[in-house]
């Protein structure tokens, strides 16, 4: 193989890997879809999760959210930051130690109008031991637990 076909591979390797990163939107996603396809809106309405739908999505941050109604989407368009997890819908309790793992959608808690999600039910309960705690130690520690890659 030539220098410039080393180039080339290098070169074509590189743009791979940005337009990846490019596509990658600023919540937890699996299947390129952001919260597992469940309803943000729901945790509010129905004090659920429900699973959204292909035909009711909305692209947020770069990254896409599906929703159980069209009434759900509209609400959620209308006001994203009243909807959209904290913490980029990773677990809340995970950034509060300083670390970055993904969620289970029947792991929630909804405190002060905002929806924090968690790895599972059991760091739930971790979690409620000092909810307020908890919190603040998430948003002191988010900028930097932001950049991580998930350990999961």
């Amino acid at each position: 193989m030539t220098q410039r076909s080393i180039l080339r591979v290098v070169l074509a390797a590189s743009l791979l890997i940005a337009s990846t990163a490019v596509s990658a939107g600023e919540y937890f996603e699996r299947d390129g879809v952001a919260l597992r396809g469940y309803d943000p809106v729901s945790y509010f309405t129905e004090g659920k999760p429900q699973p959204g739908l292909p035909a009711h999505s909305y692209v947020y941050k770069g990254s896409k959210f599906q929703f159980a109604s069209a009434d759900h989407q509209r609400l959620f368009a209308e006001n994203p930051d009243k909807y959209a997890p904290q913490f980029g819908g990773f677990c809340s309790y995970g950034t509060a130690q300083g670390y970055k793992v993904s969620t289970q959608p029947d792991a929630f808690s909804v405190v002060d109008d905002k929806l924090y999600l968690n790895y599972n039910r059991e760091v739930v309960k971790i979690w409620q031991q000092d909810v307020p705690g908890n919190i603040a130690k998430a948003e002191e520690n988010w900028p930097e637990v932001s950049k991580m890659e998930p350990k999961d």
